[in-house]
């Protein structure tokens, strides 16, 4: 037998099918440090010859530890152990659109709570279809997850719900491991987990509830980025008008808080980017108009922030969303649920 820097372990009285015997036995000296990452095993040939195995066999083996991301080959080299594994870890990949504080809480949340027994990467996919594509086909055999929340954009930067394309490489992933997060995608047909918002409904349902204090006033501006680098949901649009037209309130839509905005009094607004909030507020307090009576001002999204300022939110709840999530993963649920999302008046309205 060649000798070999890791112990292929092979019971030829044992009903386990050879290819598995070679993967477990790599397996468990990574487990127990007998193999380091990036230290090399044997070669196929080297198993083949040492323990009288066909050469099939052995590439069977190498094939399924290659798919799971555990070793990689290095043309002209042999083969490399990629990464620590651990049967006793559940492993997953969350797939976030764009980095904000929001997507963050949501993925603190779920990691907290989904505890030390598990190992999550997270990669960001920009809101580009072809790069969370890559990423699911890079890393398809390797978790045993993938959390996806499912927000794109076109050449145009307009703001989209479904990629033919992406929903193809989500179910080459057997629903049972996947979550949809944030965005749910009902006319895609796929049969997974979700925890997600309503953008639409929520909005509308939440500006219901303030209803009575918005009448004060005497036109609701939405101020909805266009163009911008990550899009958000069309769907926010669709709610605040059905509530409008459905409550007859004069609105209008705008892109952005504007330098020496033309403020009047008995407008509020809905405010959706951080800089629109900072710079509306900062033309409230110049001209001396007091908030929450002369300008109202509904904020989308909560932060700890919004809090201490006093300004009225409608928000999902991030750390729920998370919680959920993490909940379907450690009991093995297989769930579509709305998330909880709250009209929180802080007297900023």
């Amino acid at each position: 037998m060649i000798a070999t820097s890791s112990s292929i372990r092979i019971d030829s009285e044992s009903r386990i099918p050879k290819y598995q015997q070679i993967i477990n036995s790599i397996i468990e000296d990574i487990e127990k440090g007998a193999l380091s990452v990036g230290e090399k095993i044997p070669s196929i040939n080297e198993i083949s010859e040492g323990h009288y195995l066909s050469r099939d066999t052995v590439e069977k083996a190498y094939s399924l530890l290659k798919k799971k991301k555990i070793i990689i080959s290095v043309k002209g080299k042999g083969y490399y152990v990629a990464r620590n594994v651990s049967h006793s870890q559940t492993k997953v990949l969350f797939l976030l659109n764009k980095l904000s504080n929001y997507k963050l809480r949501i993925y603190n949340s779920f990691v907290n709570n989904l505890g030390p027994d598990s190992q999550v990467d997270l990669n960001i996919y920009h809101c580009d279809p072809k790069n969370l594509i890559n990423l699911l086909k890079e890393n398809t055999g390797a978790y045993d997850y993938y959390v996806i929340m499912p927000h794109f954009k076109d050449q145009e930067l307009n703001h989209l719900n479904y990629d033919q394309e992406v929903i193809k490489s989500i179910t080459d992933i057997p629903s049972e491991k996947v979550i949809i997060m944030d965005n749910y995608l009902p006319d895609a047909g796929l049969e997974t987990a979700a925890i997600y918002q309503d953008f639409k409904m929520d909005i509308y349902q939440a500006l219901k509830e303030g209803l009575a204090r918005i009448k004060k006033y005497e036109k609701l501006i939405l101020v909805y980025p266009d163009k911008v680098i990550y899009p958000y949901p069309s769907e926010i649009k669709q709610g605040f008008k059905k509530f409008c037209v459905e409550f007859g309130i004069n609105f209008e839509i705008i892109d952005t808080i504007y330098a020496d905005m033309d403020l009047d009094q008995h407008d509020a607004y809905i405010i959706i980017e951080e800089n629109d909030l900072i710079n509306l507020i900062k033309q409230i307090r110049e001209r001396e108009f007091e908030l929450g009576e002369d300008i109202g001002v509904i904020s989308y999204n909560d932060t700890p922030l919004k809090e201490l300022l006093g300004i009225t939110v409608m928000s999902t709840d991030f750390k729920v969303m998370g919680e959920t999530a993490a909940y379907m993963i450690k009991k093995h649920k297989k769930e579509v649920v709305k998330n909880v999302f709250n009209f929180i008046d802080r007297g900023s309205i």
